[in-house]
């Protein structure tokens, strides 16, 4: 009996033993994992640190930049205004330096007129003093005086070609005709048409002035144009060779990609063509209800993987997929879980398996609502240890 109660108390011991080496290899486990969250822990502070000055500071510089945005805005459209109201009185100018121009131009002709006349005249005088100083002379040649000489003369008599007297009255007479006809004349319109050229000059220094602002703001603009047009075409090819790539993983196969409705990249309007596998509709709409929702995630994911962020929210996402789908919409999120944290807002099961922690609301007593956190590994491996 003795050696049989020693051997029981060495099975016992052996088995105490075993049970001791078990425990102390479990409590070097659970050190390390600590240790292990402990890190992990202090690397996700770290970079929500990180992420969190970086929000600050594009917050910070945004409205700034918008602000800036919209001043150039308002001064573009005050120098169009300014310009056009500039344009505007450069025409009603133009139409008076036109108007003054041509009533210059016609004084101009009619005194170049009476200019001609008088030369000719003054010539014809000239003609005339040298051919009485001539005929004076032939007439002293003769011995005659001229008094007696015209007294001689017949009341009629007339030289051929000779200008009479009547011929002079005329034309003197057409000639003040003329002169009446051009009515007053206005001595200050030299004056006038000089202030008027001076003016004329400074409203064209302020439309070049203008028009090189003008040239100016234009430029800027096709230069914001260039620079929108080649980002949003980047953008645009990006986000399509995203979709390209998620979709087959969404649905399994099948293929996606948004297409331009025009030419212009600013204006133009942005389509998306899906083809799930096994399907050959003609738009989106013939889809159902849970493709058009994978299709929109496959969107969605896309355009987030232009520039993610630490913390994507999702609210029921999966409510109109079967469970095909929802296994491959739960796959895609535990692969860009690695670089991007879900909040996911759910109340399918499959979805909920897939989770790290499970947070929710229930009701143990009547109109008593408690928040439930559980972190699913630490539950999983307190199950396994119990």
């Amino acid at each position: 009996l003795q050696r049989q109660a020693a051997q029981q108390a060495r099975d016992a011991y052996h088995r105490l033993q075993a049970s001791f080496e078990t425990l102390q290899a479990a409590l070097a486990a659970a050190k390390v994992a600590r240790d292990r969250l402990l890190d992990e822990r202090q690397e996700r502070s770290s970079r929500a640190d990180e992420l969190a000055a970086a929000t600050a500071t594009i917050a910070e510089a945004l409205p700034s930049k918008q602000a800036a945005l919209e001043a150039k805005l308002k001064e573009r459209q005050a120098v169009q205004e300014t310009l056009l109201e500039l344009r505007q009185q450069q025409a009603a100018i133009d139409i008076e330096i036109r108007e003054h121009t041509s009533r210059r131009a016609e004084a101009e002709r009619v005194a170049d007129g009476l200019r001609d006349s008088l030369q000719e005249a003054q010539l014809e005088r000239e003609r005339l003093a040298a051919e009485n100083e001539h005929l004076g002379q032939q007439l002293a040649q003769t011995g005659f005086d001229m008094e007696s000489a015209q007294r001689s003369l017949a009341e009629d008599a007339s030289e051929a070609g000779a200008i009479t007297q009547a011929d002079c009255e005329e034309a003197l007479t057409a000639l003040e005709g003329r002169i009446n006809r051009l009515g007053a004349i206005n001595l200050a319109a030299i004056d006038e048409y000089k202030t008027e050229s001076e003016r004329k000059e400074y409203l064209d220094s302020q439309i070049q002035d203008l028009e090189a602002a003008l040239a100016t703001l234009q430029d800027a603009i096709r230069r914001i144009d260039r620079d929108t047009r080649q980002r949003f075409k980047d953008t645009f090819e990006r986000v399509n060779g995203h979709l390209r790539t998620l979709f087959p993983k969404v649905f399994g196969g099948g293929h996606a990609e948004l297409r331009l409705a025009g030419d212009d990249w600013l204006d133009t309007g942005v389509t998306l063509v899906a083809h799930p596998p096994g399907k050959r509709n003609a738009n989106i709409q013939q889809l159902s209800g849970g493709e058009k929702a994978m299709a929109a995630v496959a969107l969605i994911f896309a355009i987030f993987q232009l520039n993610p962020s630490p913390v994507c929210l999702l609210d029921e996402v999966d409510a109109p997929l079967d469970d095909a789908n929802v296994e491959r919409f739960s796959n895609l999120i535990r692969e860009m879980s690695k670089d991007v944290q879900f909040v996911i807002i759910t109340h399918n099961k499959q979805t909920i398996e897939m989770a790290d922690y499970l947070l929710g609301v229930t009701m143990q007593e009547a109109g008593v609502s408690r928040l439930v956190s559980v972190d699913v590994d630490k539950a999983a491996r307190m199950a396994a240890a119990g």
